[in-house]
């Protein structure tokens, strides 16, 4: 008689599924695993969920944790389902800033050695500054992180098994997106990324935008995104007599048609995880301005091939840049020409297959 082969379980655990490039990982992470005959769980801390994703949800966020119990409560849940699943293998995508809460899983919760994802340039929002601490957590797991930069950095840092995977991209959905509408406005430059906090730097792009040649030539500034500090821009918008020229467009669930539209992306951040919107852009044929900031711009952007990398929080040079992609129809062309292959092997197959062989699970369903 022959041996039925086990299917192989894989647990994807999350803050949720929606609103955040790691949260967009783990979705599109759980429909290529699913696809390749695994058994996919995705396990959530809050109830939040709007990307389209694959096998079996348990919603932790559903249950109460109003008080120190309550939390204790949904980890000795978890701790259970885990025991219960025996998975072959767990990637954590969560932020985590709880050093107590993360001693408990890393030690208390998790029934084998995890892989522990870092989608940020900001690694305090993963990895704690004490490095006895984080040894103490991490040490017997592993890191994945979304940039050869970032991984860089903590190999200065932590002596434990770190490596790089880049995040991976429905490149064929994006385009499709990007066709089922045409936006009005035009022309115009686009930039896209949330308003809670200041890493995006709206405020240095608009500054930047207002002194280079494109109001005068019509061309809008138009930002996707919403947050916070919404209401602090649109005011500097005001004070700098652009509220003709700057376009604020909210949260999009598909912002794929501005930025297929547009004449090129722009990104301004103090600093980045991976950043995908430069790739989101190139996908559809647009290149970007941004600043080669730490951390993932210019493992995506060869200056002056498919956009163009501007010296790091050199706002001058971000005008110039800006100057440059219109004035110059040559370089534009060219840039343009080679964005949506420069970006091919961030397909989800490719990245798909990356995962499986790091964790030794190809071919083996």
């Amino acid at each position: 008689m022959t041996e039925t082969k086990r299917t192989r379980k894989i647990a994807l655990v999350g803050d949720c599924l929606a609103g955040g490039g790691a949260e967009k990982v783990q979705a599109v992470l759980s429909v290529f695993f699913e696809s390749k005959g695994f058994s996919v769980h995705n396990i959530i801390f809050i109830d939040d969920i709007t990307y389209p994703y694959s096998g079996v949800l348990l919603n932790l966020g559903k249950l109460k944790a109003n008080s120190i119990y309550d939390k204790l409560k949904r980890l000795y849940v978890l701790r259970n389902y885990f025991r219960k699943h025996k998975f072959d293998c767990i990637i954590d995508f969560r932020y985590r800033v709880n050093t107590q809460n993360e001693l408990l899983i890393a030690h208390g919760v998790y029934d084998r050695p995890a892989i522990y994802t870092i989608h940020s340039g900001i690694t305090d929002f993963y990895i704690p500054k004490n490095k006895a601490i984080a040894t103490l957590i991490y040490g017997r797991h592993q890191l994945v992180t979304v940039s050869k930069a970032i991984e860089k950095r903590l190999k200065q840092q932590l002596s434990i098994p770190i490596s790089t995977i880049y995040n991976p991209f429905e490149i064929e959905k994006i385009k499709a997106l990007s066709e089922q509408f045409i936006p009005e406005e035009a022309p115009f430059i686009v930039a896209v990324g949330r308003m809670n906090d200041r890493v995006k730097q709206f405020d240095k792009l608009i500054l930047a935008y207002g002194n280079s040649v494109l109001p005068q030539q019509n061309i809008k500034l138009v930002i996707i995104g919403s947050g916070q500090y919404l209401a602090e821009l649109k005011e500097l918008v005001v004070q700098k007599k652009l509220e003709n020229e700057v376009i604020f467009k909210g949260y999009q669930n598909n912002p794929h048609g501005y930025q297929k539209k547009a004449l090129f992306s722009v990104v301004s951040s103090i600093q980045e995880g991976f950043s995908n919107v430069i790739v989101e852009s190139m996908i559809v044929g647009t290149p970007v301005v941004s600043f080669d900031c730490f951390a993932g711009p210019n493992e995506i952007i060869t200056d002056r091939y498919n956009g163009l990398l501007v010296e790091d929080q050199n706002n001058i040079k971000l005008t110039q840049a800006m100057n440059t992609m219109v004035n110059d129809s040559e370089l534009y062309q060219y840039c343009k020409r080679n964005t949506t292959a420069s970006v091919a092997h961030f397909a989800v197959e490719a990245i798909g297959n990356q995962w499986l062989n790091f964790l030794k699970l190809k071919d083996e369903n």
